[in-house]
């Protein structure tokens, strides 16, 4: 769920590669880049990808604390996101095998500008543009609105990537095997480093979704990060919770490239 382009060690799972999970009627298209595999963690090995936050009403929600979770495998109907494109922020600066989630790092100029480039030849007029706060994802806005002056964008933190808390800026290997694998024991509801649990931010991308769902006419693009985009496509295929890392999805665009909903 985090993104971290590198392996965080040799022979671990890439950081932003979450376990192998179902991929429900996306389209993919990218800048020269296809899609990341996936693979079930091994022991204190952090799972590939991780992040969500929204309210899934009326999906049943994850109990926190309680010790259980009511219906993880509950299901929302497939709200129709024909419209709607996530696109991923372009390479950050940062050093390989670095956690980060919510750590405000900024993105590559260049890789941003092609990003940008390419996105400008292919979106639609008009488009309503949504982003997350973070730097690495208001430098992509900030050129695509340069290249296509008749758009805006506003941002919302509901579009942000998961809080790892006080793992964020950490080392994967320092924060250790016994650590994560307590988050993945429990990993709908275990808060890593203190931060934001799978559930907690499954609810919160649920709202941002709701939301855009409710003016499907309307093309909308979000710019934003790899967990956000893997936690949409498990609300596209109609599903608001998850609690085994096995149902996290395998692929993400990789970065400075996107994928469009399509409905089947």
């Amino acid at each position: 769920m985090n993104e971290s382009q590198a392996a965080a060690a040799p022979g671990r799972p890439k950081q932003g590669q979450p376990p192998s999970g179902a991929v429900s009627h996306t389209k993919w298209a990218n800048v020269g880049a296809s899609s990341l595999p996936g693979a079930l963690p091994k022991q204190g090995q952090p799972p590939r990808g991780a992040s969500f936050d929204t309210p899934c009403v009326p999906c049943p929600e994850l109990v926190e604390g309680s010790g259980r979770t009511e219906d993880s495998g509950a299901k929302r109907t497939n709200v129709g996101a024909r419209n709607l494109w996530l696109v991923r922020h372009a390479q950050p600066l940062i050093a390989p095998g670095v956690c980060y989630g919510q750590l405000d790092v900024p993105a590559d100029v260049d890789a941003t500008a092609v990003c940008a480039r390419a996105l400008a030849k292919i979106l639609p007029p008009g488009i309503n543009v949504m982003c997350s706060p973070l730097q690495r994802c208001e430098q992509l806005a900030h050129v695509l609105i340069g290249l296509q002056p008749d758009l805006s964008y506003r941002t919302d933190p509901r579009l942000k990537e998961m809080d790892f808390g006080q793992w964020e800026g950490q080392r994967w290997d320092d924060i250790g095997a016994q650590a994560i694998d307590a988050w993945v024991a429990d990993f709908g509801r275990h808060r890593p480093g203190g931060g934001e649990s799978v559930g907690q931010f499954m609810q919160r991308v649920a709202a941002a979704w709701d939301e855009t769902a409710s003016a499907a006419d309307t093309p909308t693009l979000w710019i934003t990060h790899a967990g956000v985009i893997r936690a949409a496509t498990l609300l596209h295929g109609g599903q608001c919770q998850i609690a085994s890392s096995a149902q996290w999805p395998a692929a993400a665009p990789q970065f400075g490239s996107w994928v469009q909903l399509t409905t089947p």
